[in-house]
């Protein structure tokens, strides 16, 4: 069994952002040489996430909208947590989006469901952030 393992860097300008990270997984995936396995694909920071969903820019303004109603950014004194940063609500969310996704590899290709994309959800951007590819397989 072969393994491969590689770290994306992020830094998103804004606070939050969706960004769809197919492409720079699908790469990872070719450059392992792994046919037949599985990849982890996991965000390195507790405000970001990785998740799989539609690429589709009026479900992402929903996800955003959705997400703010459940943990509002403002006002940053409605929450114990924050102090030396403002942040909380970008904790939050990350814990409702996900951490990570498992892909199954086929053939050297992700083994994906219809609309299904890889996606790097920021919530507290403006600095740089790590993503984990890790494959297993042969």
């Amino acid at each position: 069994m072969k393994s491969y393992r590689k770290e994306l860097f992020f830094r998103i300008p804004s606070r939050r952002a969706f960004v769809n990270i197919t492409p720079q997984v699908e790469q990872c995936l070719q450059e392992s040489g792994i046919k037949e396995g599985l990849l982890l694909c996991n965000a390195m920071n507790i405000t970001a996430s990785v998740f799989i969903n539609d690429d589709e820019s009026g479900l992402h303004a929903d996800f955003e909208r959705f997400l703010e109603r459940l943990a509002p950014e403002k006002p940053y004194d409605q929450y114990r947590h924050n102090g030396y940063e403002d942040n909380a609500d970008a904790h939050i969310k990350r814990t409702i989006m996900g951490r990570e996704v498992v892909v199954a590899v086929t053939n050297g290709r992700l083994d994906f469901g219809t609309w299904e994309q890889i996606f790097y959800g920021e919530f507290d951007g403006k600095r740089e952030k790590r993503v984990l590819v890790k494959i297993i397989g042969e």
